[in-house]
């Protein structure tokens, strides 16, 4: 790759080639390698390097190769929010499944549609599937009547989808029900969405205080009928350690 032209942004048109060499790398680069792929002298790459290591732009890995600064993770934190969040909520995910060993679950709304983002696996023998990669109507899970109750998702129009006797389908009932829902402070389902399924979740709420995802746990039915109440509590103090976790992140860093 040539070297850009002598002109007054020389400087800058040499930094932005490193960066965006390093970024587009499929992995680490060093700095022999940067200074070859770029064409630069030794000691411009070095000054260089160094510059960008301060400003965050680039940083060494644990080998000494280069790869994207803190500055890039910061931008992807607050532009893809639930990646963050997903790190962020990690522990309390494994306290809720050392809590109640069922599948943890973490939803959000993405659009008009509640999205799974992550999952931890029951520790039962007996537990349930991966859903993070399954489509479910708000109104049949648990993580969908959280986001419902507090707005952040809006039933849609029209018929809505029963997949067993026991789905609430009527739409005053179910408002009723997303009213208890605020008022308790957890959802619930038993048999909405499956036979045999039931799930329980709380509301994260981000730096504002508004809801922005949903806590839950689900597995079956016969286990977890008796520790609803029970379970409904832990949840809504785990999302509020959450929530909590989210606020002060927000404070300190900027995202979330």
């Amino acid at each position: 790759m040539s070297t850009p032209p002598n002109t007054g942004t020389q400087a800058v048109d040499r930094a932005a080639l490193l960066v965006a060499t390093v970024v587009r790398a499929d992995e680490a680069l060093t700095f022999a390698d940067l200074q070859e792929i770029c064409g630069l002298p030794k000691s411009t790459t070095s000054r260089m390097l160094a510059a960008l290591e301060r400003t965050e732009l680039l940083e060494r890995n644990a080998a000494g190769s280069y790869v994207a600064g803190p500055l890039f993770w910061l931008y992807a934190a607050r532009h893809d929010p639930w990646e963050e969040l997903v790190r962020l909520a990690r522990s309390t995910m494994d306290k809720v499944g050392a809590d109640t060993g069922e599948t943890v679950h973490l939803s959000v709304c993405r659009g008009d549609r509640v999205v799974q983002v992550a999952q931890v696996d029951s520790t039962y023998l007996l537990g349930t599937r991966d859903w993070t990669t399954v489509d479910v109507p708000a109104h049949t899970s648990a993580l969908g009547k959280v986001l419902l109750a507090h707005g952040v998702v809006d039933l849609p129009a029209g018929e809505l989808d029963q997949p067993t006797p026991h789905t609430i389908t009527d739409r005053d009932a179910l408002r009723r029900e997303l009213a208890q829902v605020v008022r308790r402070g957890w959802a619930g389902t038993v048999d909405e969405l499956e036979i045999g399924l039931s799930g329980i979740a709380a509301p994260v709420r981000g730096s504002s205080g508004d809801v922005v995802a949903a806590l839950g746990i689900s597995g079956p039915t016969p286990r977890l009928l008796e520790r609803r109440d029970e379970i409904g509590r832990q949840l809504s103090d785990r999302a509020e350690q959450l929530s909590g976790l989210l606020r002060r992140h927000t404070r300190k860093e900027g995202v979330a």
